[in-house]
């Protein structure tokens, strides 16, 4: 009875994966600030008024999904660029970790709004984000990586002991749901393509990276040349997925799985192109490594105040130096 009273109130008493779900936060935001910048010079055509999917089109196909989307609610051109600048500035905003929890909810109204506007620029981690960036709100990933001026902390001093006593549960309480999300994903990812005859064969990667939208030239053809490679790359792939939880479960074993997630989607980037889609997913797996991510800040923050030190003694040496020289030169 008494280690269950000290897990529950070390769960509501001590913050976990503050590191983690911050760079969480920031990856996401420049994910979506990537697909911003990506897509600016052909904003009018993809985005705009008169884009590719006219506009009347859009409004009714948002209608009748039952959805919704800022850039439905005027055809004016002006609307169009206030909307599609304002999120630019969110996304930029979520990144540098300004704005606080407002801010990281407007990015995610944004965001949709644009994913919304031309569905078919989407590469599947959209679907990931829609789902994340929500579970954020309620932890505390303005911790680290963050520009924040300090005020939205001021603010929470003042409400009531009892409502800011609920900030610690909430926020790991976030950080449950967006593992168990990712777990969820592997889970289902895998066990939908052990069903298929390619993913059972071993064949699977050959054609995967054989479609056009998934091809990255000189690269993805020297994977399905070589039979090893296609074979091992597909039943590694279905093994990883199925057994990923499990990985994560055990302390010892979850930052190596976290890793092995990490360099699956890294050669997804690569291999098939789908930058945002991995990306996204990295800064999923983030949550995973809070530990080993506080340790990397660390040591490199250490690095750079050693290295900022050394700098300041070499500037001062160098202006006794010349100091020296000034005071030794005849008049």
């Amino acid at each position: 009875m008494r280690k269950v009273v000290s897990a529950i109130d070390r769960w509501s008493s001590v913050p976990i994966g503050t590191v983690g779900v911050s760079g969480t936060r920031a990856l996401l935001g420049f994910v979506g600030l990537m697909f911003y910048v990506s897509q600016y010079a052909d904003r009018d055509y993809l985005f705009g008024p008169d884009a590719v999917l006219p506009w009347r089109e859009f409004v009714e196909q948002v209608h009748g999904n039952g959805s919704f989307s800022l850039y439905t609610w005027s055809s004016s051109e002006a609307w169009f660029q206030l909307v599609f600048h304002l999120g630019l500035i969110t996304a930029l905003m979520v990144t540098l970790g300004i704005g606080g929890r407002a801010g990281l909810a407007l990015h995610w109204v944004f965001l949709w709004s644009l994913y919304e506007r031309q569905p078919v620029l989407l590469d599947g981690g959209d679907n990931l984000a829609y789902l994340v960036l929500p579970m954020l709100l309620a932890t505390r990933c303005y911790d680290r990586f963050s520009l924040s001026s300090g005020r939205m902390e001021r603010l929470g001093r003042r409400l009531p002991t009892q409502v800011r006593s609920l900030g610690t549960p909430l926020h790991n309480l976030g950080v449950v749901a967006i593992a168990s999300q990712m777990c969820l994903v592997y889970v289902v990812s895998g066990l939908y393509k052990v069903q298929g005859q390619m993913w059972q064969d071993g064949t699977a990667l050959f054609y995967v990276l054989r479609v056009p939208e998934f091809t990255f030239p000189g690269v993805s053809n020297l994977i399905y040349h070589n039979d090893f490679m296609v074979v091992a790359g597909t039943y590694t792939t279905v093994m990883f997925l199925v057994y990923f939880p499990l990985g994560v479960l055990v302390p010892a074993l979850r930052p190596w799985a976290a890793a092995m997630s990490i360099g699956f989607h890294v050669a997804i980037g690569l291999c098939m192109g789908l930058t945002g889609f991995a990306l996204t997913m990295i800064a999923c797996d983030l949550v995973f490594l809070d530990r080993e991510l506080g340790r990397a800040v660390s040591t490199v923050s250490k690095l750079a105040a050693r290295l900022g030190r050394r700098a300041g003694k070499e500037k001062a040496a160098g202006e006794t130096a010349a100091e020296v020289t000034l005071a030794e030169e005849p008049v």
